[in-house]
């Protein structure tokens, strides 16, 4: 695998994700939300594509003490649901960075729906390059998505880089505990573009190699677990929606992929963190 094709496979699948532009604005027609007064209070129960929602975007901005003055960075902000929340109900300026076009693209007229473009921007952007100058940042998060990214050494030196000395990164990610069959871990890749998964522990060294503190440390594996299997069967409710979209040999492959996905989570090959840290210098 190199740099382009990872790229490319990444783009691919959030191209056809069964979460995406299309699918959220059905669904808000067909529970007959006014679209010309669609507003950030009613987007948020349809746009958020992670884990626990609500509460868990809540979760991060607590523990990174978000508050009307921050300047926040969402890295890997897919359809910017949590974006959009933290400006909303925090008051904080809010920048996105997506690999995805099409993705940055939907987030932008979603944004621009709700009134929120004056505090909620996004680009198209590697976050191992990432655009902005050192210390721009108060706060980096992160939701779920740092396990497409390969180089995780370079990711969290390119967060810690335009985080302000002082500032803190929050963030979840997906984490492998231990994949017994090598096979599993090519058909992740395959069905899902998950790039050299971290370990806790492993992603704690990182942070402390570029100069971070660590604040805290969650393990939400259990609870994640109970999620993922609702999320199978909330992707296989969308099954007409994605054929629709996208064929029904996509929507095979999706559900064999996510049904493996979740079985490695029952497993316990598989699990989650959320991570909080602060830049000393």
């Amino acid at each position: 695998m190199n740099d382009i094709t990872h790229e490319q496979d990444v783009v691919a699948l959030y191209d056809l994700h069964p979460i995406n532009e299309r699918q959220i604005m059905e669904k808000l027609e067909n529970d007959g939300v006014d679209l010309a007064n669609l507003t950030e209070d009613i987007l948020q129960h349809y746009d958020m594509d992670h884990y626990g929602g609500i509460n868990a975007v809540d979760a991060l901005a607590r523990n990174a003490g978000i508050d009307d003055a921050s300047r926040v960075l969402d890295v890997a902000s897919g359809m910017g649901g949590p974006a959009r929340y933290l400006a909303q109900n925090y008051g904080c300026a809010v920048t996105g960075i997506d690999l995805t076009e099409s993705r940055v693209d939907g987030a932008r007229r979603l944004t621009e729906l709700v009134g929120l473009a004056d505090t909620v921007d996004f680009h198209a952007a590697n976050a191992l390059a990432n655009p902005f100058p050192d210390e721009t940042f108060d706060v980096v998060v992160g939701q779920e998505a740092w396990c497409h990214i390969p180089d995780k050494r370079r990711l969290i030196e390119e967060c810690v880089r335009v985080t302000k000395v002082g500032g803190r990164l929050s963030f979840t990610d997906m984490l492998e505990r231990r994949i017994a069959d090598p096979d599993n871990r090519a058909r992740l890749y395959r069905g899902l573009a998950l790039a050299d998964l971290e370990s806790m522990s492993g992603y704690t060294d990182l942070l402390t190699d570029a100069g971070c503190r660590i604040l805290s440390v969650e393990d939400l594996s259990h609870s994640w677990t109970a999620i993922l299997r609702e999320r199978l069967a909330m992707y296989r409710s969308l099954q007409a929606q994605t054929v629709a979209q996208f064929g029904a040999e996509r929507f095979r492959q999706w559900d064999e992929t996510y049904a493996l996905f979740v079985g490695l989570y029952e497993s316990e090959e598989l699990g989650g963190g959320r991570f909080l840290a602060q830049r000393l210098s």
